[in-house]
């Protein structure tokens, strides 16, 4: 409302206090909006340092120009005019009704001439008969306590003190505005100015007989005035189911109690703000929206929660913030939102008010995933690092080109990372400060929403690197967040990761395991994510990983187990699995803890019930056959244990076979590099791998770039060596070939069920032979779950073997070749079976008959029945 017309017209009075009635304001005036960036060093501007611009508004309410009437300014931070507070003395029995109009009997009031509208009498600061009958004064502003507070950021419940309040004589209003020079009080029925107290503080008892239900305030600034609510005239916006459960630790929807949430509270649009600071003696918000000084928007304490709570009116999407922390030793912290939904792009840190606009059209993808489990589906997985796959395209951008790419190569999954925000791009998103925002480097949350939208339609599940087991110690992120231990384990032994130079999470404090189980639950409800690759799980179950004697301490039976990290995963992956039908949680765990991926009810042989992933990588598989072709050819007999010793485990877990990111940075070469011989026998020792890799059971993971065989390491800073697909490049075929090759591995692969149907069960792999060390030979059976078969036969030596005689199944009457990796097409020497191959009554490998085959140099062969 301008300030013109505040007063609501002829119904409303102006009270005058026992102060001077400072000039009128002219009818409001627009001023353009002021969003002021955060110190660089992050840090707030002290109360008083420095008054807003006057010539602009905050994002509170509107621009108002005017003066004093005494052409004077009056200062915020002098005392109190004589020492005198606003005091109301008037009779009870002559307090008007909050509500209705008082009569309008002397229109000639002082406010004529004063640009107001006529608002009725002016009530006399002192009534008459004054005498010894007359009302006690009674002192509307604050105490020295709670001033003291409200200035150091030490006070638990500004709202008790701050808004409008019944006292003996009338309504006291009490308003902390730092830097201002006047406060005008405005109702439907009337308009009074407060008592400027000094220090920003400014109160009045005014002649009502109930609080309104609503107010707003004329604040005056040099050269300005801004219409206003006042915050603190608003109920809590946390209900006390929110409550109970957070002090429970079973929110399971967190994100949608804490954090920042636009919202409209008792008509009126703003943003709450809440947090979880227990061990704080306040909380402030400072933001663009008061110019980073929380001084004037302290929260209230909801409680034995720890939750701090306040909503600001007139603060909407957009809007940077932190909140202002006050440690138990009274220093302060300016600290990001832990529940920020959006952040900034880093190297800067603020949190941002956000709210999701995105309508998602992948309904009929999210009702089809939940029709199979993953461990019985086609699983094949692209994975990216997003920033580098086209360097410089945003969320938007890659979702123009990924889903495309990745369909035409027939991956059924993409694995993405980095997508929590992180402060450091080459921690490639693993050490997280923003749990609950994707990075802002590519766009905003609405733009990733876009990215899995995309990738949903076009067929292509999503997902994502989670990353619960440590977060790094920058100062304004979740290392001692209100001063003390709080997400981290209070015992440093336990809080320090020794691996990384990060904070492991306090998995045994309820509050901390509530905040991990609803960001998984965030991820794929909020953003649609189909699975959660979890990072680190190894590090998380052991108390002594990574550690030496005396620098850890059993568990209560004597044990290296970390058993609040066991509770905490299984609670997770309970949560995940029962809220998002069709997801996936997949471990990266690398040690034989036993029934990672057993139901979390099912105990085993340890005592523990299972973990409850549905996934786990198989880092021994992908150690033992990298190591195995790594070797000479001549020198792979003496290894060849390494490519059959997985099948020793295969079934005691539901496993992914990685070749991920990890192993093709730090010196370890990419994938081809990682071959031997000459550039031919590279590619093609490469095609055969991947090939046994694709027969193999259990899910398929492969790293960007390695597709096409890129020769260099891969860097987060340039990303794939794309140019080696164009066709003016020399070599661009060898390039290709491989690439065809992978496209045509996830084609067959994803319609042939033998290949994944079976990949956990026993029954869906037999040995042809797992001993031909000589020959440098593997062949295997895969069995769909009708029987039906796919003939695997891998060859690791340059030579050419004809009529290799393997021994098959007797009721196959013929089989034919479905896949080679020698093809021509694939940049191979062009040696295939192109006719079908008839099984002869000849015992072989333990069967009743057999069949001759040519296997072509470093190859893999699939053969289905004719």
């Amino acid at each position: 409302m301008a300030a013109g017309s505040a007063g609501g017209g002829a119904a409303a009075r102006r009270v005058v206090l026992n102060t001077p009635v400072r000039d009128s304001v002219p009818p409001a005036e627009e001023a353009p909006p002021v969003t002021p960036r955060p110190p660089s060093d992050d840090s707030p501007k002290k109360n008083g340092s420095k008054k807003p611009d006057a010539g602009k508004k905050t994002a509170a309410g509107k621009a108002v120009s005017g003066k004093t009437g005494t052409g004077k300014k009056s200062s915020a931070t002098k005392g109190s005019k004589k020492g005198v507070s606003a005091v109301a003395r008037i009779p009870e029995s002559a307090l008007p009704e909050s509500g209705p109009d008082l009569p309008d009997a002397a229109s000639d009031s002082l406010d004529a001439g004063r640009g107001l509208p006529d608002s009725g009498p002016a009530l006399p600061a002192e009534p008459p008969g004054s005498g010894s009958g007359d009302a006690v004064p009674v002192f509307a502003g604050l105490d020295a306590s709670d001033r003291d507070r409200l200035l150091s950021g030490t006070h638990h419940n500004p709202h008790g003190v701050l808004g409008a309040h019944p006292l003996p004589g009338g309504i006291a209003f009490r308003v902390f505005r730092p830097y201002a020079l006047g406060v005008t009080v405005v109702t439907p029925d009337l308009r009074a100015e407060l008592q400027d107290d000094g220090g920003g503080f400014f109160s009045g008892l005014l002649p009502l007989r109930a609080v309104p239900e609503a107010y707003r305030l004329l604040v005056t600034y040099e050269d300005t005035v801004v219409e206003a609510e006042d915050a603190y005239r608003f109920l809590p916006s946390l209900g006390e189911l929110d409550l109970h459960l957070i002090g429970e630790g079973r929110h399971e929807e967190l994100w949608k109690a804490l954090g920042a949430e636009p919202m409209e509270q008792q008509g009126v649009a703003g943003t709450r703000f809440t947090v979880w600071a227990p061990n704080a003696q306040g909380v402030r918000v400072a933001g663009a929206f008061n110019f980073w000084d929380g001084t004037g928007h302290p929260m209230r304490s909801l409680g034995a929660t720890g939750v701090w709570e306040l909503f600001v009116p007139g603060v909407g999407e957009g809007e940077l913030y932190k909140f202002d922390i006050t440690r138990p030793d009274g220093s302060h912290t300016l600290r990001a939102d832990p529940m920020a939904r959006r952040t900034e792009e880093p190297p800067r840190t603020s949190s941002v008010v956000h709210a999701s606009h995105h309508v998602w059209q992948d309904a009929r993808w999210l009702e089809k995933r939940a029709e199979r489990p993953a461990h019985e589906a086609p699983f094949s997985v692209y994975e990216v690092h997003l920033p580098s796959w086209r360097p410089g395209l945003t969320y938007r951008q890659l979702a123009d080109q990924l889903p495309a790419y990745v369909a035409d190569l027939g991956f059924t999954h993409v694995e993405l990372m980095p997508i929590a925000e992180h402060p450091f791009g080459g921690s490639w998103g693993y050490q997280v400060t923003g749990f609950y925002a994707p990075t802002a480097r590519l766009g905003t949350p609405d733009d990733f929403k876009y990215l899995v939208d995309a990738l949903h339609q076009a067929g292509i599940g999503v997902l994502m690197d989670w990353v619960p087991a440590h977060f790094p110690r920058d100062d304004w992120a979740l290392a001692a967040f209100d001063g003390r231990p709080l997400y981290e384990h209070a015992d440093p032994q336990r809080a320090d990761h020794p691996d990384w130079g990060t904070l492991e999470f306090d998995y045994g404090r309820r509050e901390v395991r509530n905040f991990l189980v609803a960001n998984a639950t965030y991820w794929c409800e909020e953003f649609h994510i189909d699975g959660l690759r979890v990072d680190a799980v190894a590090s998380m179950l052991y108390l002594d990983y990574s550690r030496e004697p005396g620098q850890w301490s059993p568990n209560e039976h004597g044990g290296r187990e970390n058993l609040d990290a066991v509770a905490f995963l299984q609670e997770m992956n309970a949560t995940v699995y029962r809220r998002n039908p069709g997801v996936v949680t997949v471990a990266e765990e690398s040690t034989a803890w036993d029934g990672v991926t057993r139901a979390t009810h099912h105990t085993g042989p340890g005592g523990f019930g299972g973990l409850g992933f549905g996934l786990k990588w198989n880092m021994g598989w992908m150690h033992d056959s990298l190591d195995y072709v790594a070797h000479e050819s001549v020198h792979r007999k003496y290894h060849h244990n390494e490519m059959t010793f997985s099948m020793v485990y295969a079934y005691s877990e539901n496993y992914v076979l990685p070749i991920s990111h990890d192993e093709v940075v730090h010196g370890k070469r990419s994938l081809v590099s990682k071959m031997p011989g000459d550039w031919w026998q590279q590619r093609a020792t490469l095609r055969a791998y991947l090939a046994f890799m694709w027969a193999h059971p259990g899910k398929q993971l492969l790293f960007m770039g390695q597709e096409f065989a890129q020769g260099a390491e891969w860097s987060e800073v340039h990303g794939p060596d794309w140019w080696l697909l164009d066709p003016a490049y020399g070599a661009e075929a060898d390039h290709r070939g491989v690439r065809d090759l992978v496209r045509d591995l996830n084609t067959v692969y994803r319609d042939d069920p033998a290949l994944w149907e079976r990949d956990t069960d026993p029954s869906g792999f037999a040995w042809i032979t797992g001993d031909s060390a000589d020959d440098n030979v593997f062949a295997f059976l895969r069995h769909a779950a009708d029987g039906t078969p796919l003939l695997a036969v891998s060859h690791f030596s340059p030579a050419v073997r004809h009529n290799y005689r393997l021994g098959v199944p007797e009721d196959i009457p013929a089989w034919h070749e479905v896949l080679n990796t020698d093809t021509l097409r694939y940049g191979g020497g062009d040696v295939t079976n192109p006719h079908p191959v008839k099984p002869e009554p000849t015992a072989w490998h333990g069967r009743p008959a057999s069949i001759q085959l040519t296997l072509p140099p470093l190859s893999t062969v699939w053969l289905r029945p004719a």
